[in-house]
């Protein structure tokens, strides 16, 4: 849902303006096939671009990822969970999101089950149905 919302907006003037795209939640094969035909639709050649992935990766994960994408867009990797913590427990999950601005809320909607949120739910209920009809 977050992916397709923003495609929608990321028309050709944004895909040349920015240099690639990064990775944050949901299945990253889904994601970077999609970016490559979006850039491809534009008549933007993704050789050109890059892909950045970041989202709970490992070193495995980003190697198959290389593998699979290396010849169709740049690829880069973040993995910092990983790279960081290799203290033998879980890492704890300290990244810090965004709550409200001026007392009006925000929210993170995710692709990934779990990972998005919104302190108002009735807000994160208009989000959706806005994202729901832009995409549709």
């Amino acid at each position: 849902m977050g992916f397709d919302a923003f495609l929608k907006d990321f028309d050709r003037y944004f895909a040349l303006l920015f240099d690639g795209c990064r990775h944050d939640s949901g299945d990253p094969v889904w994601w970077c096939r999609k970016l490559i035909k979006h850039y491809e639709d534009l008549r933007i050649d993704p050789r050109t671009k890059t892909a950045i992935f970041s989202d709970g990766l490992t070193f495995e994960t980003a190697i198959s990822l290389f593998r699979m994408f290396h010849t169709f867009i740049k690829v880069a990797f973040g993995i910092g969970t990983y790279l960081t913590n290799d203290c033998g427990f879980l890492a704890p999950q300290i990244v810090l999101k965004l709550v409200s601005v001026d007392g009006a809320p925000v929210a993170k909607i995710s692709d990934s089950v779990g990972k998005g949120m919104c302190e108002d739910s009735e807000f994160e209920k208009y989000l959706r149905q806005i994202i729901k009809n832009k995409i549709s």
